[in-house]
């Protein structure tokens, strides 16, 4: 078991959505110190002073998909902070809901610096560490989309099918090495928090922001390797295995609706 009790949690995109909502259940769990990385200072301040009186909180302004900012953030987080003992990878972007075709090359290096590149500069900023007392836990927040393919979305999947993939790699490592240091990797479905305004589901419900927290707190905390939300979704790739390609696409693009999901699209709308 992992304890947030007495520890202190890192996590990106910690200002928002269901970062912050695991930030405030962490403080509530007992945690020593909740650190927030963010690059919206306006929500970094308005978080600390809601957040403040449940325990301490600090946050910094970091744009995670620059190597020099998360290398300057590390240094003086631990040097403000202490060592991080769990972190959650959370910060995430989907740029738009256009074909592969209609991409830009800004579009598709932002999307994986912050959704694939990111998450592994920051966690070699930290397990290091983590290996040397033999105690930490590194959660990544990826995707439903890393497990089964979705039009309009093929560079996020792409950056989700990027981080499952190192993230269980990294869990493997570890466990040879016969290490007490955790990874969990999460991959949920689209959560109703904002980032995928527009989105329309037919049969798997649009998940709820609260809830989906808890059950990532949840895995953290019970050592899961990886958890796909809803349970249903760990099917995924033995359906895949079992049908041929066409009737899959069809059951689950026609049928379930995945592959209209995207169609109406907006995102989260700056203000």
């Amino acid at each position: 078991m992992t304890k947030i009790k007495d520890n202190c949690i890192l996590i990106t995109g910690g200002a928002s959505g269901i970062g912050r909502l695991m930030g405030r259940m962490a403080l509530e769990r007992g945690a020593r110190c909740l650190v927030i990385w963010d690059i919206n200072e306006t929500s970094i301040a308005t978080t600390i002073d809601e957040f403040k009186s449940i325990g301490t909180v600090k946050g910094y302004k970091v744009d995670v998909s620059d190597s020099r900012q998360v290398e300057t953030a590390a240094q003086l987080t631990v040097k403000e902070c202490g060592n991080i003992d769990i972190l959650i990878n959370c910060a995430g972007i989907v740029a738009n809901n256009s074909t592969f075709d209609k991409q830009t090359t800004k579009e598709i290096q932002r999307t994986m610096d912050i959704n694939a590149t990111a998450p592994m500069i920051i966690a070699q900023q930290f397990l290091p560490g983590m290996l040397e007392r033999n105690h930490g836990h590194i959660c990544n927040i990826a995707s439903a989309a890393g497990m089964i393919s979705n039009p309009r979305m093929s560079v996020y999947a792409a950056s989700k099918w990027a981080m499952i993939g190192w993230s269980d790699s990294v869990r493997i490592e570890l466990k040879q090495m016969k290490s007490k240091v955790r990874f969990t990797t999460i991959a949920p479905y689209f959560i109703n928090t904002g980032m995928f305004d527009g989105v329309k589901s037919r049969i798997f419900p649009i998940l709820k922001p609260e809830s989906t927290a808890r059950k990532i707190i949840r895995a953290i905390e019970k050592n899961r390797n990886f958890k796909g939300i809803p349970f249903g979704y760990h099917f995924i790739r033995f359906c895949q295995a079992l049908l041929p390609t066409v009737i899959f696409d069809y059951i689950f693009g026609e049928v379930v609706g995945i592959f209209h999901a995207m169609d109406h699209f907006t995102g989260r709308q700056k203000k």
